[in-house]
């Protein structure tokens, strides 16, 4: 063939599509973007709530220990008012509203035992909690020292270590 008889062919460089675009993903990236907020927003409600009774642990444990020194000087009802108080505080943020919050004398005392009391609420040193809160002085029959024991079990099964 001879070169000046040869047409000289017109060809363009090949040109490469565009590179996908960054916005919008794809369907499968929106629904693992939802699984993971959905998840962070668990954990959070989780977290906050474990962040709470944990708290109120404290609180009631700190109680506890004023409750000690309060039976040992003074022996008045105030103290375990506020500990039944903080008991039920922490059972509504442990159970269901509709199962603790209408609880009163030998009903509360009964679920203390069935969460954790061993009947010791019904039958043993627990039982105080009933009634002593709205008498004016304390029973003379009153162990502080088993009751607060009693107590402190309650709270660390009930609240997590």
């Amino acid at each position: 063939m001879n070169p000046n008889t040869q047409q000289v062919l017109q060809l363009r460089d090949i040109h490469l599509p565009a590179a996908p675009a960054f916005w919008p993903p794809a369907p499968g990236w929106w629904l693992l973007a939802a699984l993971l907020l959905a998840l962070l927003a668990w954990l959070t409600v989780f977290a906050l709530r474990r962040y709470r009774i944990r708290r109120q642990r404290q609180r009631v444990l700190a109680a506890l220990a004023n409750l000690e020194h309060q039976l040992a000087s003074e022996r008045t009802p105030d103290a375990l008012a506020h500990i039944s108080v903080l008991l039920r505080r922490l059972a509504l943020m442990r159970f269901p509203r509709r199962q603790v919050a209408a609880l009163t004398g030998s009903a509360w005392l009964r679920f203390l035992d069935e969460s954790g009391g061993n009947g010791r609420f019904s039958e043993g040193p627990g039982r105080v909690l009933a009634t002593a809160p709205y008498q004016r002085s304390l029973p003379p029959d009153l162990e502080p020292a088993s009751l607060v024991a009693l107590l402190r079990e309650w709270v660390a099964r009930n609240a997590g270590a």
